[in-house]
């Protein structure tokens, strides 16, 4: 067997029982939860204390940059600063990420003077990112460096310094990122939250850049988008008899018609239920007018208003269909909860 095929050897061979792997297994999961944890009420203490105007400050820096927020690092920094990136462009700020070592070979061509650059690492002393600051200091880009140690090179070189320091990793050979990287995300999602906040950003601007989620189909849909119309409504007039206006039910398919008059506005409402309530105690229907048994009061909803609004007022008052009907009571459309359904609002 050559050197390249020869099996990991440890000093200490792992135990090969099973309860005893279970237990060891949930003990190193306690630990490092409660290290990550320690960790995180370290940095919000440095937080609360000294550090307080670094981050002010970043949070100033990212509200008055007219650029891009650009995020950089590499290895398990770089894995984080991509998710940090993506937070900042999911919540209203314009942002991306750029590997250093593709910036050196021709993506530093995408950062702008008007950018502000957020450079990740640890030790901030990656050779990678090193190689690219003096570019980017060049630029004229400024520059919030998020590292372990504030005597770094990177951290001497930022206009803007966040502490990431870590009392050890949760790794048991207190090598592999664990606790600084939980730190690192956090205090990106801090940052991330502080600038929102300050933009006044909203649900409604969350939605515009999710618009495939299901909060983006909840806040961006509208009744006028999935209300059917013309002559998919089922619609009678107030004279049209009992009987008839079974059968435009029975044909449009959808438990109900609207009533309207010559000019389209809506006078009531028959359903399925309306029939099943009349079947009670009615015996003729042969004489019966669709103004004798509608209900006179039906719920209704404008075009304009949210899909999900309506909604509400289906679950509030028990309901399976509504009338849509703009300002003026002139009926414009008609909505199921199917029609919802197939919308992906409910």
């Amino acid at each position: 067997m050559n050197e390249l095929n020869a099996p990991l050897t440890f000093k200490q061979q792992p135990t090969t029982d099973a309860a005893a792997i279970a237990k060891r297994a949930l003990k190193l999961a306690c630990e490092t939860l409660q290290i990550e944890a320690d960790a995180l009420l370290a940095l919000q203490k440095r937080l609360g204390n000294g550090d307080a105007a670094g981050f002010t400050q970043a949070v100033s820096m990212l509200l008055a940059c007219h650029g891009r927020v650009v995020v950089s690092g590499i290895g398990k920094s770089g894995h984080i600063a991509r998710k940090i990136a993506a937070t900042f462009a999911s919540t209203g700020t314009p942002s991306f990420f750029v590997h250093p070592a593709e910036a050196a070979h021709g993506d530093l061509g995408m950062v702008t003077p008007q950018d502000v650059f957020i450079a990740i690492s640890y030790s901030g002393e990656a050779s990678e990112l090193m190689s690219i600051l003096p570019i980017i200091k060049r630029l004229g880009v400024k520059l919030i460096a998020m590292t372990g140690n504030p005597e770094s090179s990177l951290g001497k070189l930022a206009d803007i310094h966040l502490n990431l320091h870590v009392d050890k990793e949760a790794c048991p050979l207190n090598l592999a990122p664990t606790a600084s990287t939980t730190v690192t995300l956090a205090l990106g999602d801090a940052l991330a939250v502080a600038v929102l906040d300050a933009r006044g950003f909203r649900e409604e601007d969350f939605a515009r850049s999710h618009p495939g989620g299901s909060l983006g189909r909840r806040l961006l849909t509208h009744v006028r988008d999935v209300m059917r119309v013309d002559d998919a409504i089922p619609q009678v007039g107030p004279e049209t008899s009992l009987k008839t206006a079974l059968l435009e039910i029975t044909k449009k398919g959808m438990a109900m018609t609207a009533v309207v008059d010559e000019h389209q506005h809506v006078l009531g409402i028959f359903t399925d239920g309306d029939l099943r309530r009349l079947m009670d105690g009615t015996r003729d229907f042969t004489q019966l007018r669709i103004a004798d048994v509608m209900n006179h009061a039906p719920r209704r909803i404008r075009p304009e208003q949210l899909a999900v609004e309506a909604v509400e007022v289906m679950e509030t008052y028990r309901i399976n269909q509504l009338l849509v009907a703009d300002d003026s009571g002139k009926l414009v459309g008609a909505l199921h909860i199917h029609d919802l359904t197939r919308a992906k609002v409910i």
